[in-house]
Protein backbone atom coordinates (compact mmCIF):
# COMPACT_ATOMS: atom_id res chain seq x y z
CA UNK A 1 0.00 0.00 0.00
CA UNK A 2 1.20 3.52 -0.70
CA UNK A 3 1.12 5.37 2.60
CA UNK A 4 2.25 8.39 4.52
CA UNK A 5 5.98 8.94 4.00
CA UNK A 6 6.62 7.05 7.23
CA UNK A 7 10.30 6.65 6.48
CA UNK A 8 10.63 10.43 6.57
CA UNK A 9 8.80 10.77 9.89
CA UNK A 10 10.39 10.31 13.29
CA UNK A 11 8.95 7.39 15.29
CA UNK A 12 7.47 9.76 17.89
CA UNK A 13 5.54 11.56 15.13
CA UNK A 14 4.25 8.31 13.68
CA UNK A 15 3.14 7.04 17.08
CA UNK A 16 1.48 10.32 17.99
CA UNK A 17 -0.49 10.43 14.71
CA UNK A 18 -1.68 6.83 14.87
CA UNK A 19 -2.60 6.68 18.56
CA UNK A 20 -4.58 9.91 18.07
CA UNK A 21 -6.38 8.40 15.08
CA UNK A 22 -7.18 5.23 17.03
CA UNK A 23 -8.53 7.23 19.98
CA UNK A 24 -10.68 9.57 17.86
CA UNK A 25 -12.11 6.56 16.01
CA UNK A 26 -13.39 5.10 19.27
CA UNK A 27 -11.04 2.11 19.14
CA UNK A 28 -9.31 2.78 22.45
CA UNK A 29 -9.91 4.65 25.69
CA UNK A 30 -8.08 7.42 27.52
CA UNK A 31 -5.95 4.92 29.40
CA UNK A 32 -6.12 1.87 27.11
CA UNK A 33 -3.97 0.61 24.31
CA UNK A 34 -0.30 1.04 23.42
CA UNK A 35 1.74 1.15 20.24
CA UNK A 36 5.43 0.96 19.47
CA UNK A 37 8.06 1.14 16.75
CA UNK A 38 11.43 -0.61 16.66
CA UNK A 39 14.02 1.43 14.80
CA UNK A 40 17.01 0.26 12.81
CA UNK A 41 19.36 0.05 15.79
CA UNK A 42 16.97 -2.00 17.93
CA UNK A 43 15.68 0.81 20.14
CA UNK A 44 11.94 0.72 20.89
CA UNK A 45 9.75 3.83 20.89
CA UNK A 46 6.51 3.26 22.80
CA UNK A 47 3.50 5.09 24.24
CA UNK A 48 3.77 5.94 27.95
CA UNK A 49 1.87 4.44 30.85
CA UNK A 50 -0.92 6.44 32.47
CA UNK A 51 -0.99 9.39 30.05
CA UNK A 52 -4.24 10.61 28.43
CA UNK A 53 -4.41 9.16 24.89
CA UNK A 54 -6.65 12.04 23.84
CA UNK A 55 -3.95 14.63 24.57
CA UNK A 56 -0.74 12.74 23.89
CA UNK A 57 2.11 14.72 22.32
CA UNK A 58 5.38 13.70 20.73
CA UNK A 59 7.16 14.72 23.95
CA UNK A 60 5.27 12.01 25.84
CA UNK A 61 6.56 9.12 23.71
CA UNK A 62 9.07 6.97 25.55
CA UNK A 63 12.30 5.42 24.30
CA UNK A 64 13.61 2.10 25.59
CA UNK A 65 17.17 1.68 24.40
CA UNK A 66 18.54 -1.62 23.23
CA UNK A 67 20.54 -1.86 26.47
CA UNK A 68 17.35 -1.43 28.55
CA UNK A 69 17.87 2.18 29.57
CA UNK A 70 14.78 4.40 29.46
CA UNK A 71 14.57 7.94 28.13
CA UNK A 72 11.54 10.19 28.53
CA UNK A 73 9.31 11.92 31.10
CA UNK A 74 7.09 8.94 31.97
CA UNK A 75 7.15 5.18 32.45
CA UNK A 76 6.90 3.06 29.27
CA UNK A 77 3.61 1.27 28.72
CA UNK A 78 2.94 -1.50 31.23
CA UNK A 79 2.61 -3.84 28.23
CA UNK A 80 6.19 -3.17 27.11
CA UNK A 81 7.19 -6.78 27.97
CA UNK A 82 5.07 -8.30 25.21
CA UNK A 83 6.14 -5.64 22.69
CA UNK A 84 9.77 -6.60 23.39
CA UNK A 85 8.94 -10.32 23.22
CA UNK A 86 7.23 -9.98 19.83
CA UNK A 87 10.14 -8.02 18.37
CA UNK A 88 12.56 -10.69 19.60
CA UNK A 89 10.45 -13.45 18.05
CA UNK A 90 9.81 -11.66 14.74
CA UNK A 91 12.66 -9.59 13.26
CA UNK A 92 10.40 -8.75 10.27
CA UNK A 93 7.95 -6.85 12.51
CA UNK A 94 8.88 -3.19 13.02
CA UNK A 95 5.67 -1.78 14.52
CA UNK A 96 3.08 -3.07 16.98
CA UNK A 97 -0.44 -1.94 17.89
CA UNK A 98 -2.30 -3.23 20.94
CA UNK A 99 -5.77 -1.91 21.80
CA UNK A 100 -9.20 -2.88 23.05
CA UNK A 101 -11.65 -1.95 20.28
CA UNK A 102 -15.15 -3.18 21.25
CA UNK A 103 -15.77 -5.75 18.51
CA UNK A 104 -12.33 -7.34 18.71
CA UNK A 105 -12.67 -7.50 22.50
CA UNK A 106 -16.01 -9.26 21.97
CA UNK A 107 -14.21 -11.96 19.96
CA UNK A 108 -11.48 -12.22 22.61
CA UNK A 109 -14.12 -12.71 25.33
CA UNK A 110 -15.86 -15.37 23.25
CA UNK A 111 -12.54 -17.10 22.58
CA UNK A 112 -13.16 -16.95 18.84
CA UNK A 113 -10.98 -15.88 15.93
CA UNK A 114 -12.89 -13.82 13.32
CA UNK A 115 -13.17 -15.08 9.76
CA UNK A 116 -12.19 -12.07 7.65
CA UNK A 117 -13.52 -13.53 4.39
CA UNK A 118 -16.60 -11.33 4.52
CA UNK A 119 -15.13 -8.97 1.91
CA UNK A 120 -12.24 -9.91 -0.39
CA UNK A 121 -9.67 -7.26 0.43
CA UNK A 122 -10.02 -7.76 4.20
CA UNK A 123 -8.53 -11.25 4.14
CA UNK A 124 -5.67 -10.02 1.98
CA UNK A 125 -4.91 -7.21 4.46
CA UNK A 126 -5.35 -9.16 7.70
CA UNK A 127 -4.04 -12.58 6.72
CA UNK A 128 -4.42 -15.50 9.13
CA UNK A 129 -5.39 -14.57 12.70
CA UNK A 130 -3.75 -16.21 15.72
CA UNK A 131 -5.07 -16.71 19.26
CA UNK A 132 -3.05 -16.35 22.48
CA UNK A 133 -4.25 -17.84 25.80
CA UNK A 134 -4.88 -15.60 28.76
CA UNK A 135 -2.03 -14.06 30.69
CA UNK A 136 -1.88 -11.39 33.39
CA UNK A 137 -1.69 -7.93 31.73
CA UNK A 138 1.83 -6.51 31.84
CA UNK A 139 3.43 -9.81 32.84
CA UNK A 140 6.39 -11.62 31.33
CA UNK A 141 4.10 -14.65 31.07
CA UNK A 142 1.72 -12.80 28.75
CA UNK A 143 4.67 -11.71 26.61
CA UNK A 144 5.88 -15.30 26.30
CA UNK A 145 2.42 -16.57 25.32
CA UNK A 146 1.92 -13.91 22.66
CA UNK A 147 5.44 -14.25 21.28
CA UNK A 148 4.95 -18.01 20.98
CA UNK A 149 1.98 -17.43 18.65
CA UNK A 150 3.89 -14.82 16.64
CA UNK A 151 6.71 -17.31 16.09
CA UNK A 152 4.41 -18.74 13.42
CA UNK A 153 5.11 -16.33 10.57
CA UNK A 154 1.61 -16.80 9.16
CA UNK A 155 0.38 -14.41 11.85
CA UNK A 156 0.62 -10.66 12.02
CA UNK A 157 -2.54 -10.35 14.10
CA UNK A 158 -3.29 -12.21 17.34
CA UNK A 159 -6.46 -12.20 19.44
CA UNK A 160 -5.57 -12.12 23.16
CA UNK A 161 -7.98 -14.19 25.26
CA UNK A 162 -10.20 -11.99 27.47
CA UNK A 163 -8.06 -8.98 26.60
CA UNK A 164 -8.00 -7.53 23.10
CA UNK A 165 -5.78 -7.73 20.05
CA UNK A 166 -2.15 -7.17 19.11
CA UNK A 167 -0.99 -6.62 15.54
CA UNK A 168 2.38 -6.29 13.89
CA UNK A 169 3.48 -4.68 10.66
CA UNK A 170 6.48 -3.93 8.50
CA UNK A 171 5.94 -0.30 9.54
CA UNK A 172 3.36 1.65 11.53
CA UNK A 173 0.95 2.25 8.65
CA UNK A 174 1.02 -1.43 7.71
CA UNK A 175 0.11 -2.35 11.29
CA UNK A 176 -2.57 0.34 11.49
CA UNK A 177 -4.32 -0.72 8.29
CA UNK A 178 -4.41 -4.31 9.52
CA UNK A 179 -5.82 -3.16 12.88
CA UNK A 180 -8.48 -0.90 11.34
CA UNK A 181 -9.53 -3.54 8.81
CA UNK A 182 -9.77 -6.31 11.41
CA UNK A 183 -12.00 -4.22 13.69
CA UNK A 184 -14.17 -3.35 10.67
CA UNK A 185 -14.59 -7.07 9.99
CA UNK A 186 -15.52 -7.83 13.58
CA UNK A 187 -18.08 -5.02 13.81
CA UNK A 188 -19.61 -6.07 10.51
CA UNK A 189 -19.83 -9.72 11.57
CA UNK A 190 -21.47 -8.77 14.88
CA UNK A 191 -24.05 -6.53 13.21
CA UNK A 192 -24.70 -9.00 10.40
CA UNK A 193 -25.33 -11.67 13.02
CA UNK A 194 -28.08 -9.52 14.50
CA UNK A 195 -29.80 -9.44 11.12
CA UNK A 196 -29.37 -13.08 10.13
CA UNK A 197 -26.75 -15.55 9.00
CA UNK A 198 -23.30 -14.24 8.07
CA UNK A 199 -22.33 -15.28 4.54
CA UNK A 200 -18.60 -15.79 4.04
CA UNK A 201 -16.71 -15.80 0.74
CA UNK A 202 -14.94 -18.88 -0.57
CA UNK A 203 -11.21 -18.90 -1.28
CA UNK A 204 -12.08 -18.85 -4.97
CA UNK A 205 -14.21 -15.72 -4.57
CA UNK A 206 -11.48 -13.98 -2.58
CA UNK A 207 -8.95 -14.84 -5.29
CA UNK A 208 -11.32 -13.59 -7.99
CA UNK A 209 -11.07 -10.12 -6.43
CA UNK A 210 -7.38 -10.02 -7.27
CA UNK A 211 -7.93 -11.53 -10.71
CA UNK A 212 -10.46 -8.84 -11.65
CA UNK A 213 -8.24 -5.90 -10.76
CA UNK A 214 -7.75 -4.09 -14.09
CA UNK A 215 -4.36 -4.64 -15.68
CA UNK A 216 -2.59 -2.95 -18.58
CA UNK A 217 -4.76 0.17 -18.48
CA UNK A 218 -3.83 2.57 -21.27
CA UNK A 219 -2.27 5.85 -20.14
CA UNK A 220 -1.96 9.29 -21.67
CA UNK A 221 0.95 11.70 -21.22
CA UNK A 222 -0.32 15.19 -22.03
CA UNK A 223 -2.03 15.81 -18.68
CA UNK A 224 -3.27 19.27 -17.87
CA UNK A 225 -4.71 20.47 -14.59
CA UNK A 226 -6.94 23.51 -15.16
CA UNK A 227 -8.41 25.28 -12.16
CA UNK A 228 -11.80 23.52 -12.31
CA UNK A 229 -10.07 20.13 -12.33
CA UNK A 230 -7.88 21.06 -9.36
CA UNK A 231 -10.94 22.26 -7.45
CA UNK A 232 -12.58 18.85 -7.95
CA UNK A 233 -9.46 17.10 -6.62
CA UNK A 234 -9.59 19.19 -3.45
CA UNK A 235 -13.31 18.56 -3.01
CA UNK A 236 -12.78 14.81 -3.40
CA UNK A 237 -10.00 14.72 -0.81
CA UNK A 238 -12.11 16.70 1.67
CA UNK A 239 -15.04 14.30 1.25
CA UNK A 240 -12.79 11.23 1.57
CA UNK A 241 -11.29 12.50 4.82
CA UNK A 242 -14.75 13.38 6.09
CA UNK A 243 -15.91 9.85 5.27
CA UNK A 244 -12.96 8.41 7.20
CA UNK A 245 -13.63 10.68 10.18
CA UNK A 246 -17.26 9.56 10.27
CA UNK A 247 -16.53 5.85 9.95
CA UNK A 248 -17.94 5.62 6.43
CA UNK A 249 -14.60 4.60 4.92
CA UNK A 250 -11.38 2.97 6.13
CA UNK A 251 -7.79 3.15 4.91
CA UNK A 252 -7.94 0.06 2.75
CA UNK A 253 -11.21 0.58 0.88
CA UNK A 254 -13.30 3.34 -0.66
CA UNK A 255 -13.64 4.75 -4.17
CA UNK A 256 -14.82 8.25 -5.08
CA UNK A 257 -15.19 9.64 -8.59
CA UNK A 258 -16.50 12.90 -10.04
CA UNK A 259 -17.44 13.69 -13.63
CA UNK A 260 -15.21 16.43 -14.99
CA UNK A 261 -15.90 17.15 -18.65
CA UNK A 262 -18.34 15.14 -20.76
CA UNK A 263 -17.59 11.50 -19.86
CA UNK A 264 -14.10 12.23 -18.54
CA UNK A 265 -13.78 12.01 -14.77
CA UNK A 266 -11.50 11.95 -11.74
CA UNK A 267 -11.22 8.86 -9.53
CA UNK A 268 -9.34 7.71 -6.45
CA UNK A 269 -6.20 5.61 -7.00
CA UNK A 270 -5.63 2.03 -6.00
CA UNK A 271 -3.39 1.19 -3.02
CA UNK A 272 -3.29 4.61 -1.38
CA UNK A 273 -4.46 4.79 2.24
CA UNK A 274 -7.74 6.71 2.25
CA UNK A 275 -6.97 8.56 5.47
CA UNK A 276 -3.89 10.13 3.90
CA UNK A 277 -4.89 10.67 0.28
CA UNK A 278 -3.74 13.92 -1.35
CA UNK A 279 -5.09 15.87 -4.35
CA UNK A 280 -2.01 14.83 -6.34
CA UNK A 281 -2.94 11.15 -5.83
CA UNK A 282 -6.28 11.51 -7.66
CA UNK A 283 -6.30 9.95 -11.14
CA UNK A 284 -7.65 11.76 -14.17
CA UNK A 285 -9.50 9.52 -16.67
CA UNK A 286 -9.71 10.89 -20.22
CA UNK A 287 -11.19 8.95 -23.15
CA UNK A 288 -11.01 5.79 -21.04
CA UNK A 289 -7.28 6.22 -20.36
CA UNK A 290 -5.59 7.06 -17.05
CA UNK A 291 -3.06 9.82 -16.58
CA UNK A 292 0.49 8.52 -16.80
CA UNK A 293 2.15 7.17 -13.67
CA UNK A 294 -1.05 6.44 -11.74
CA UNK A 295 -3.26 3.40 -11.21
CA UNK A 296 -7.00 4.03 -10.83
CA UNK A 297 -9.47 2.17 -8.60
CA UNK A 298 -10.31 -1.42 -9.47
CA UNK A 299 -13.89 -0.34 -10.37
CA UNK A 300 -12.81 2.32 -12.88
CA UNK A 301 -14.47 0.54 -15.83
CA UNK A 302 -17.83 0.46 -14.05
CA UNK A 303 -17.57 4.13 -13.08
CA UNK A 304 -16.83 5.02 -16.69
CA UNK A 305 -19.83 3.10 -17.99
CA UNK A 306 -22.13 4.59 -15.35
CA UNK A 307 -21.18 8.09 -16.49
CA UNK A 308 -21.60 7.18 -20.15
CA UNK A 309 -25.10 5.74 -19.70
CA UNK A 310 -26.39 8.15 -17.05
CA UNK A 311 -25.97 11.86 -17.89
CA UNK A 312 -27.78 12.81 -14.66
CA UNK A 313 -25.02 11.25 -12.54
CA UNK A 314 -21.98 13.40 -11.80
CA UNK A 315 -20.43 11.64 -8.82
CA UNK A 316 -20.11 8.11 -7.40
CA UNK A 317 -19.01 6.82 -4.00
CA UNK A 318 -18.33 3.13 -3.40
CA UNK A 319 -17.49 2.17 0.18
CA UNK A 320 -18.13 -0.23 3.08
CA UNK A 321 -19.88 1.39 6.06
CA UNK A 322 -20.38 -1.14 8.85
CA UNK A 323 -24.19 -1.20 9.05
CA UNK A 324 -24.75 -1.24 5.30
CA UNK A 325 -22.17 -4.01 5.07
CA UNK A 326 -24.02 -5.92 7.79
CA UNK A 327 -26.91 -6.10 5.32
CA UNK A 328 -24.62 -6.92 2.39
CA UNK A 329 -22.83 -9.68 4.31
CA UNK A 330 -25.99 -11.26 5.74
CA UNK A 331 -28.02 -11.00 2.53
CA UNK A 332 -30.68 -9.08 4.47
CA UNK A 333 -32.83 -6.67 2.49
CA UNK A 334 -31.98 -3.04 3.19
CA UNK A 335 -35.61 -1.98 3.47
CA UNK A 336 -35.65 1.81 3.17
CA UNK A 337 -39.46 1.73 3.22
CA UNK A 338 -39.23 1.52 6.99
CA UNK A 339 -38.20 5.21 7.18
CA UNK A 340 -40.16 7.57 4.87
CA UNK A 341 -37.58 10.38 5.00
CA UNK A 342 -34.84 7.95 4.01
CA UNK A 343 -36.91 6.58 1.12
CA UNK A 344 -37.38 10.11 -0.22
CA UNK A 345 -33.59 10.44 -0.49
CA UNK A 346 -32.68 6.91 -1.54
CA UNK A 347 -35.76 5.20 -2.99
CA UNK A 348 -35.65 1.39 -3.03
CA UNK A 349 -32.16 -0.10 -2.79
CA UNK A 350 -31.60 -3.33 -4.76
CA UNK A 351 -28.90 -5.84 -3.91
CA UNK A 352 -26.84 -7.66 -6.54
CA UNK A 353 -24.65 -10.79 -6.20
CA UNK A 354 -20.94 -10.68 -5.45
CA UNK A 355 -18.83 -10.45 -8.60
CA UNK A 356 -21.54 -9.03 -10.85
CA UNK A 357 -19.80 -5.65 -11.04
CA UNK A 358 -16.91 -7.38 -12.83
CA UNK A 359 -18.85 -9.75 -15.09
CA UNK A 360 -21.88 -7.65 -16.06
CA UNK A 361 -20.66 -4.05 -16.18
CA UNK A 362 -23.18 -3.01 -18.82
CA UNK A 363 -26.20 -4.38 -16.95
CA UNK A 364 -25.06 -2.95 -13.61
CA UNK A 365 -24.42 0.50 -15.11
CA UNK A 366 -27.93 0.51 -16.59
CA UNK A 367 -29.41 -0.13 -13.14
CA UNK A 368 -28.44 3.39 -12.10
CA UNK A 369 -30.97 4.86 -14.51
CA UNK A 370 -33.60 4.01 -11.88
CA UNK A 371 -31.55 3.49 -8.70
CA UNK A 372 -29.46 5.96 -6.74
CA UNK A 373 -28.00 3.33 -4.44
CA UNK A 374 -27.09 -0.30 -5.16
CA UNK A 375 -25.71 -2.81 -2.67
CA UNK A 376 -23.23 -5.49 -3.76
CA UNK A 377 -23.22 -8.60 -1.58
CA UNK A 378 -19.94 -9.08 0.34
CA UNK A 379 -18.39 -6.18 -1.54
CA UNK A 380 -19.76 -2.69 -0.90
CA UNK A 381 -22.41 -0.10 -1.64
CA UNK A 382 -22.51 2.22 -4.68
CA UNK A 383 -24.09 5.65 -4.14
CA UNK A 384 -24.64 8.16 -6.96
CA UNK A 385 -25.78 11.77 -7.24
CA UNK A 386 -25.66 14.93 -9.31
CA UNK A 387 -23.08 16.56 -7.00
CA UNK A 388 -20.42 15.05 -4.75
CA UNK A 389 -21.82 16.62 -1.58
CA UNK A 390 -25.29 15.31 -2.46
CA UNK A 391 -23.87 11.84 -3.03
CA UNK A 392 -22.12 11.99 0.32
CA UNK A 393 -25.38 13.05 1.95
CA UNK A 394 -27.12 10.03 0.42
CA UNK A 395 -24.34 7.83 1.80
CA UNK A 396 -24.80 9.27 5.28
CA UNK A 397 -28.57 8.80 5.11
CA UNK A 398 -28.11 5.20 3.95
CA UNK A 399 -25.70 4.29 6.76
CA UNK A 400 -27.79 6.04 9.44
CA UNK A 401 -30.85 4.18 8.20
CA UNK A 402 -28.98 0.86 8.12
CA UNK A 403 -27.85 1.48 11.70
CA UNK A 404 -31.47 2.01 12.78
CA UNK A 405 -32.50 -1.22 11.06
CA UNK A 406 -29.72 -3.18 12.82
CA UNK A 407 -30.88 -1.75 16.15
CA UNK A 408 -34.53 -2.47 15.35
CA UNK A 409 -33.69 -6.12 14.71
CA UNK A 410 -33.13 -6.54 18.46
CA UNK A 411 -36.57 -5.09 19.25
CA UNK A 412 -38.97 -6.85 16.92
CA UNK A 413 -40.11 -7.36 13.31
CA UNK A 414 -39.76 -4.38 10.97
CA UNK A 415 -42.92 -2.62 9.89
CA UNK A 416 -42.31 -0.97 6.50
CA UNK A 417 -44.88 1.32 4.93
CA UNK A 418 -46.97 0.02 2.03
CA UNK A 419 -47.25 0.81 -1.68
CA UNK A 420 -50.01 3.38 -1.11
CA UNK A 421 -47.85 5.34 1.32
CA UNK A 422 -44.92 5.14 -1.12
CA UNK A 423 -47.15 6.50 -3.92
CA UNK A 424 -48.15 9.35 -1.63
CA UNK A 425 -44.45 10.13 -1.07
CA UNK A 426 -43.81 10.07 -4.83
CA UNK A 427 -46.52 12.65 -5.38
CA UNK A 428 -45.78 14.84 -2.35
CA UNK A 429 -42.04 15.05 -3.00
CA UNK A 430 -41.95 14.48 -6.77
CA UNK A 431 -39.54 11.55 -6.52
CA UNK A 432 -39.24 8.04 -7.88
Amino acid sequence: MKQLDVQLMHPVEQINIIIGRIYRSGMTTTSGGNISIRDDNGDIWITPSGVDKGNLTTKDIMLVKRDGSIIGPHRPSSEYPFHRAIYEARPDIRAIIHAHPPALVAFSIAGTVPDTKIVPQAHNVCGEIGFAPYGTPGSEDLGEKIAKVFQDKRYRAVIMENHGVVLGGSDMMDAYQRFETLEFCCRTIVNAGKLGKVNYLTDQQVNSYVNHIPKNIAHFMDVDYPSDERALRTEMVNIIRRACDQGLMISTYGTVSVRWRNDDFLITPRDVARWDIMPSDIVQIRNGMAEAGKTPSRSVALHQRIYQLNPHINSIICTQPINLMAHAVSGTKFDVRTIPESWIFLQDVPSIPFGLIYHEIEDVAKMFKKNRVIMVENDGVFVTGDKLLTTFDYLEVAEFSANSLVMASAIGPLKPIGDKEIDDLRIAFNVG
